[in-house]
This record gives structure tokens, sequence and C-alpha cells, in this order.
């Protein structure tokens, strides 16, 4: 084992990484010049307090934060990986709850527990091409279940003029602070219980995808472009 994930394996040395990782979030934030697009969709939503399944792409996880109404309940899918509890714990200095599985791991508990919290008129947070890709493209669980919660699904990306997409398979986008950024909404999308999974899966990723394209066209950055979907040849 490595120096530095026997390091990462402490719980104190892992809630001081999430802490600072809060508080450059934070900073980011505060010295940015932030603009959001359709905003009023989910301010209508929280306003009437109307459930709705928040998806956004692994790799614009930074921000995200801040896109949400902070009085808004909302419990976001988290891998149990290590590094999927390093991101609950970051978030969860926003006050956001986690829901701990991922299609491999967890997955019917993970999915009771979203389908409790939608029931009881809360909010769900899912990354459709978390915790492993292919980037931008969308699983079939966030079909499943706005299929069987009955709630429409509303994506929602970031970006940032100054900042670094990195080399992980997500493309991360770790932003710079004193920058403009854009918040970008898309509109609800409905999976009717008997619908199809194939066609609602991609309205789901075409909109996510065509939201964050529309992101980066606003702060000028060149857009990131989805991987291959899985299974496709090469």
């Amino acid at each position: 084992m490595s120096p530095l994930k026997a390091i990462l394996k402490s719980d104190g040395v892992r809630d001081v990484l999430c802490w600072l990782g809060a508080q450059y979030i934070r900073l980011v934030f505060a010295t940015g010049r932030w603009t959001v697009v359709r905003g009023e969709g989910p301010r209508a939503f929280w306003r009437d307090g109307k459930a709705f399944i928040l998806c956004f792409w692994h790799g614009r996880l930074l921000m995200m934060p801040y896109c949400w109404k902070r009085t808004a309940p909302i419990h976001m899918l988290i891998s149990q990986h290590r590094d999927g509890q390093i991101i609950a714990k970051t978030v969860g200095h926003f006050g956001i709850r986690t829901v701990a599985g991922s299609s491999t791991r967890g997955g019917a508990a993970a999915l009771r527990s979203m389908l409790k919290a939608l029931k009881a008129g809360e909010w769900v947070g899912i990354t459709p091409d978390g915790p492993r890709g292919p980037r931008m493209r969308a699983s079939e669980g966030i079909v499943q279940v706005a299929r069987m919660s009955g709630v429409p699904v509303i994506p929602c990306t970031f970006s940032i003029g100054r900042g670094r997409v990195l080399s992980t398979w997500d493309r991360f986008l770790v932003a710079w602070p004193f920058a403009s950024g854009a918040f970008v909404w898309g509109e609800p999308i409905e999976v009717a219980r008997d619908a199809e999974v194939e066609p609602a899966r991609l309205r789901i990723e075409e909109a996510l995808n065509a939201i964050t394209a529309e992101a980066d066209r606003l702060v000028g950055r060149a857009p990131v472009e989805p991987a291959e979907p899985a299974g496709a040849l090469s």
C-alpha cells in the first residue's frame, strides 16, 4: 500500500480533507460571478413542495451543492466505495444527506431509501453515469427510480470559465476562484410507470448533455465529449 493510500485510510485525515474541500467550494462560489439559467423551474417545485429527481453528470459534481436550495431536504445517491464516502462527507457540510449504494453494491437498499424519501415529499439526487461510467452516458437506474416513484427528473449542470478538466474517467471539472460560472437547468422529464426503459434513458442522457454543452458555451469553455456507450464497437 502506498503512503498516500495509508494516510487516506485514516478517518481523521479524511474528515479534515472533506472539510477543506467544502471550504474550497465555498471560496469558488463566493468569489465567482454566477449566472443561473431556467432556475424558475426547480424553484416552482421547491415552493410547492413537489418532489423531483435531480440529475447531473459525475464530472460536474464540484459546485452542485450551490445549485440547491439549502432548506429543501435532498438525498444524494453516493457509492459505498471509499471515494464515494469522501464525497458524501464533503457535501454533508452543505446539509446534503446521502444514500449509500450503486448499481453494483447496495442497489436494492438504496432504491428503497430513495423511493421512501420521494414518497415523503423530499428530493433525491443521482449522477446517472456514476460511479464508474461511461462518462456522460445515463444508466438505467435513474429511469427505474422515476418510473417507480412517479416524480419527474430535472437535469442540472454547471460550468466555469477558469478551471481544469482532469484526465479522470469522468473528466472532472475543477473550478478556479474569481471566475465567471453558470448553473443551467433543464426542463422536467416525466417518465410514465409503463414507459420503455431505453427511450426514457436516452431522453435523460440527451437532455443532460445538451444543458452541459450549453453551460460550457456560456462561459467560453470547450465542451467535454461523452464517452463511447458501453458495449459500443470500436
